[in-house]
């Protein structure tokens, strides 16, 4: 269903050439991204079947958010610094309470309880929880040294995001080596296969991920070069593109994948893609583009609003209550989707 979306592609190339309405390239932009995210993510799930669980497990983590990853690069570019700390929010909050309740809503439908790993769950949990902390620090810093502190600030940032990479690579190791069963679910191969992740051959499944690549990269840079144009367009404030359109254009594919396999009752599985997509922003997504902005010679901080730490902290939070007992039920999805529309209603009516 998603590949009429294809469309978008050369619809977006050909308003760019145009230099058509930076809206109507924003929106295309961001339609066509969705189908080719879903793509990167099979290609990648294709050439984990070859390699084996350890590196096709690495190398899922790695692309996991690669959609997301491009954006903010071109973002981070562009010297769109609020855009790219919003949409690390976003993807944060976006995954634990938009999909995470959808695939509970989904799987609720069909199932009076949901059951998913308990241990693995709250885990999860816990390093989000550390994220948390991470956003929260760099702001506490600046209220309490005051302004004219902005070298410590960068620095503290850095060094921050240096702790949660390294989490983040020991969390793989706990994850693929040492605690591997806590993260396989019952029934993942009938999953795959509802997925379409049939046996392709190994040059096949790079090439379309070289390809599906590619064209993301593209398409950010013609998504990003219209950001700013749209949101006033629209009467948005750049946060708030930041934190649920562009965000939400990253996750796309991985939402409607979440959805689907609780529908099979595989809840393991929706929570993994669900919060672990929530953890590869927070712990590898974050680091790396505060790494990367050191080579455009405009340093990134961590430095998040009150309204953007509060609305990590709140939903990690009651992500954490969900996680407590290892099930769950369709009230709960409901719940996470109130607590996003609420934040969402705040973050639009909060303007620059």
């Amino acid at each position: 269903m998603l590949n009429w979306l294809l469309l978008a592609v050369p619809l977006a190339i050909v308003l760019e050439l145009m230099h058509a309405d930076p809206l109507y390239i924003f929106l295309s932009s961001g339609i066509a991204i969705i189908p080719l995210a879903g793509w990167m993510g099979r290609a990648t799930e294709w050439m984990a079947e070859h390699l084996g669980s350890g590196i096709g497990g690495l190398l899922n983590a790695t692309f996991g958010n690669a959609a997301e990853l491009i954006i903010a690069i071109f973002a981070l570019r562009a010297g769109l610094h609020e855009v790219v700390k919003a949409s690390i929010t976003g993807s944060i909050i976006g995954n634990i309470l938009l999909v995470l309740g959808l695939s509970l809503i989904a799987g609720g439908a069909k199932h009076s309880t949901l059951k998913f790993n308990r241990t693995a769950a709250s885990l999860s949990s816990t390093l989000l929880a550390l994220s948390a902390v991470a956003l929260i620090m760099p702001a506490l810093f600046h209220q309490l040294a005051g302004a004219g502190r902005e070298s410590q600030e960068r620095t503290l940032s850095l060094e921050i995001s240096i702790i949660l990479a390294i989490t983040y690579i020991l969390s793989l190791v706990f994850a693929l080596r040492t605690h591997k069963h806590l993260y396989t679910g019952e029934g993942d191969a009938e999953s795959e296969a509802a997925l379409g992740l049939s046996h392709v051959p190994l040059w096949v499944a790079t090439v379309i991920l070289i390809i599906s690549t590619a064209f993301i990269a593209l398409l950010s840079e013609f998504l990003v070069g219209a950001v700013e144009q749209t949101a006033e367009r629209l009467g948005m404030s750049d946060i708030f593109v930041g934190v649920f359109i562009v965000a939400l254009v990253g996750n796309a594919a991985e939402h409607s994948t979440a959805v689907l396999v609780a529908r099979k009752n595989k809840m393991d599985l929706a929570f993994q893609i669900a919060v672990g997509s929530s953890l590869q922003v927070a712990l590898l997504v974050a680091p790396v583009l505060v790494f990367l902005s050191y080579l455009f010679g405009r340093p990134l901080d961590l430095l998040f609003t009150t309204f953007e730490i509060a609305a990590v902290v709140l939903s990690v939070g009651v992500v954490n209550l969900i996680a407590l007992d290892g099930e769950s039920n369709w009230m709960e999805g409901v719940l996470l989707l109130a607590v996003y529309a609420i934040l969402g209603m705040a973050f639009y009516t909060l303007q620059p």
